[in-house]
């Protein structure tokens, strides 16, 4: 699987720690901040991230910032994107059973290293298991036609 993952100033270190334990099974591309432009805001962040998501340059990514909110709702402004703020393992497995997240988004101040990894494995574990014709696919179809009604392009 292609993964991207990035991290603002204050999620960079962590982001660099993800890659590194994800890089053996995946194929990981570490985003810096500063590849995102001269304006290293998390916005920019997310948006260069996620809009490589959504051009299917990467199949999934991770976005960590101090709390994960800014990097969450971000991302979740380029239309077409699902991005969910994860703090444990159920929410992980929940954003891509439930959800089918393209993008899960951590707090590096929030949650520690040996959480985060565990966080990513959750995610990535379930991440292409999304049953587009289970239960929850009526909801991920309604999220879609939101995102439609007011992203119109």
């Amino acid at each position: 699987m292609k993964l991207a993952i990035a991290g603002d100033s204050a999620g960079e270190g962590l982001a660099k720690i993800l890659a590194d334990h994800l890089k053996d099974k995946h194929e990981v591309a570490e985003i810096s901040r500063t590849d995102a432009g001269p304006d290293t805001f998390y916005a920019n962040l997310s948006d260069r991230v996620a809009s490589e998501v959504l051009a299917g340059t990467y199949d999934r990514a991770i976005l960590v910032c101090g709390t994960g909110i800014g990097v969450c709702i971000s991302a979740n402004k380029v239309p077409g994107i699902r991005a969910a703020l994860t703090h444990d393992s159920y929410s992980a497995t929940r954003a891509a059973l439930s959800n089918n997240a393209q993008i899960i988004t951590m707090g590096a101040r929030v949650i520690g290293t040996e959480l985060a990894k565990s966080i990513a494995d959750a995610w990535l574990a379930e991440t292409m298991n999304f049953d587009a014709n289970g239960r929850s696919a009526g909801n991920v179809d309604a999220i879609d036609q939101v995102d439609a009604k007011y992203n119109k392009a």
